[in-house]
């Protein structure tokens, strides 16, 4: 496709002008981070395929009215944009945010713990004895873990989406490690 070499912006700037193939190689581009961010705050395959679809058709509609300001970050918007979506499902449904990977594992082994563990048993008790851990964590730490960890996000993207300073997601990352050592010491785990 003659499209792929081209930047988000100017795959934006075909898609205006009429290239609908410059859309499609754009979403193609980022559809697993993004849809991978909303099952991982929704976990429920067909919420995150529908709040991924509407993500989508809102970022597109943005873009036919002119009102996308290209500045080099179409995939931190991206994400702000389906985690509105997420954020306002939870408020309608007043839910709590699990924290799963898409292929089914626990954000545990984004710490590494699942490389600690060498049987596949121990490997699953140390999963869930961290997903139950960082589920415990209130919703805004919870949060930072998930877009700092697994979205790979900067302080500063995180901190526009989720509409805090920066300082307040580092002290949101900060006190959510600090819980999360104190609740392993607390329960005696050992994460090997």
């Amino acid at each position: 496709m003659r499209f792929l070499h081209l930047s988000d912006a100017e795959l934006i700037h075909e898609y205006i002008h009429g290239h609908e193939q410059a859309l499609e190689v754009l979403i193609n581009r980022y559809k697993d981070k993004v849809y991978t961010s909303v099952y991982m705050l929704v976990k429920d395959k067909y919420l995150a395929e529908d709040i991924f679809q509407d993500a989508f058709l809102k970022m597109i509609k943005t873009i036919k009215e002119g009102r996308y300001a290209e500045q080099g970050k179409f995939l931190p918007w991206a994400i702000r944009v389906a985690h509105n979506l997420c954020m306002d499902h939870f408020r309608r449904s007043k839910q709590q945010i699990p924290v799963t990977l898409p292929d089914g594992q626990d954000i545990s082994v984004l710490f590494g713990a699942g490389d600690m563990a060498s049987d596949g048993i121990e490997k699953r008790q140390v999963h869930e004895s961290v997903r139950k851990l960082v589920e415990g964590l209130p919703e805004e730490q919870r949060e930072v873990i998930v877009l700092r960890i697994y979205s790979d996000l900067s302080f500063k993207e995180i901190s526009e989406l989720t509409g805090v300073s920066i300082n307040t997601a580092l002290g949101r990352m900060r006190y959510a490690l600090i819980n999360l050592r104190k609740l392993i010491e607390d329960k005696e785990l050992v994460l090997r």
